[in-house]
């Protein structure tokens, strides 16, 4: 396998986590946390720790430097996580708030 191809596996994988994280942030299901910019800010330490990862495991030149993390590395990993984000937060809704009135 092409070390693109598993760069790109790599960052799906790490797509793939940060949604979930994502997920539980934005809902509360962590210690009733609900913020969203925290959630963002996860995903992208998750991203440059697969990019640091990746470069590691493959080194900087089988990678391609950054032109060739952003296209093996940043977009797999942007497009997976905000889909599966959109995907687990429309499949468990978030139950309404109760008001008293």
């Amino acid at each position: 396998m092409e070390v693109d191809a598993k760069v790109t596996i790599l960052h799906v994988i790490g797509g793939l986590i940060a949604a979930y994280l994502s997920y539980g942030l934005t809902t509360g299901l962590f210690n009733g946390i609900n913020n969203e910019a925290i959630a963002i800010i996860i995903a992208l330490i998750i991203l440059y720790g697969f990019g640091q990862l990746a470069e590691r495991i493959f080194g900087k030149e089988a990678v391609g430097g950054f032109k060739g993390w952003i296209w093996s590395g940043i977009v797999p990993f942007f497009f997976v996580w905000l889909v599966v984000w959109i995907i687990l937060f429309n499949i468990n809704p978030v139950p309404p708030i109760n008001t008293v009135r």
